[in-house]
């Protein structure tokens, strides 16, 4: 909003005798009030128009402000307990292995490296996941995504490409000492000296697959697929079209101008069980990669994909998934039989 500075000038004698009979206002106050009565006599539509200016250019500020905050987000585990902490500034990978270091050094666990975020607001699970999935979609509004758990000292990173990267807590802090070791290095001989010393030492070990949750769950009318249905072992997998605001459902952000990103969806059904699997497989495609996310469908949303998937499979195949199942535990009893008997003797 575009402001103009008003001087008045006047005597110190008349300014001391109107605040001294104006008791509650200042003399400020009074002008301020004189000038909106000013205002309000403008003609209508002049006052429309600046009105909506003013409101449309103060709108538009806070939309610029809100795109330029930057996140980063920490899961922080010690003695069992867990904390989710969110820091308003952006950390990335090597700065964050440094703070550890400085931690580690200070004989500190949990509370020291926190102390080091300096003031970290907390935040729930729900959050912190929320944040992971913004990280995986590269948007930069979340520099980095990290968990360090300080009961089996090692630290995880968000990688946009890999996803969760789980590393020794004592070789992230090596690989921070030789980066920062020379102190007139650039940013750049910095990231590649701490990634050098880190290559190779991941740990292959599972860490939980980011979920996905939005503001409202998948409703019957969201569901529908296309494609040919695919058979992977006991599974058949349907692709699911988005006919939907994928946004509002799974709490990712691909409904916008501001990337190219967008979703692809699987359903699977469990011929073994006969259920539909307990989560759709949501894979983000971004201009750089894709990431596999997972979307936990409850009894609810379970029940109509099953529903949808049976009509589906009476359309593309002439029959249910009941027919489907049967077919394949048929299947199956044969080839264990003949496994069993083994193979016919000829004389």
């Amino acid at each position: 909003m575009r402001s103009r500075e008003i001087a008045l000038w006047i005597d110190e004698r008349w300014y001391d005798a109107l605040s001294r009979c104006l008791k509650d206002e200042t003399v400020e106050d009074k002008l301020n009030d004189y000038l909106d009565e000013l205002v309000n006599q403008l003609p209508l539509h002049v006052y429309e128009r600046i009105s909506a200016e003013i409101w449309q250019e103060d709108q538009q500020a806070k939309l610029e402000e809100e795109a330029s905050r930057v996140f980063s987000v920490f899961h922080i585990r010690e003695n069992g307990e867990d904390r989710f902490l969110q820091l308003e500034r952006g950390v990335e990978f090597l700065e964050a292995a440094r703070l550890l270091r400085s931690c580690l050094r200070a004989g500190d666990g949990a509370s020291g490296y926190e102390k080091l975020l300096r003031r970290p607001e907390e935040i729930t699970a729900e959050q912190f996941q929320q944040m992971a999935v913004t990280r995986m979609e590269n948007t930069g509004k979340v520099t980095g995504a990290f968990k360090l758990d300080f009961d089996s000292r090692q630290f995880s990173a968000l990688h946009i490409m890999d996803g969760w990267k789980v590393y020794r807590m004592k070789d992230v802090s090596a690989a921070a000492y030789h980066a920062h070791r020379k102190a007139y290095s650039s940013e750049r001989e910095r990231w590649s000296r701490f990634l050098n010393h880190l290559d190779g030492k991941a740990l292959t070990r599972d860490v939980p697959e980011i979920i996905l949750k939005g503001q409202r769950p998948l409703n019957a009318a969201d569901i529908s697929f296309s494609d040919e249905i695919m058979q992977n072992d006991n599974l058949l997998e349907f692709y699911m079209d988005v006919t939907f605001d994928p946004d509002k459902v799974f709490g990712t952000h691909v409904c916008t101008a501001e990337n190219d990103n967008y979703l692809n969806l699987y359903a699977s059904y469990d011929m073994e069980s006969g259920q539909v699997c307990d989560a759709l497989t949501v894979i983000l495609v971004r201009n750089d990669g894709e990431a596999e996310l997972t979307y936990p469908l409850s009894e609810a949303e379970r029940t109509a994909v099953q529903f949808k998937m049976d009509e589906y499979c009476q359309q593309r195949l002439g029959h249910g998934l009941t027919e489907c199942q049967q077919e394949y535990l048929a299947e199956e009893q044969d080839a264990q039989e003949e496994i069993t008997q083994g193979p016919a003797l000829t004389l």
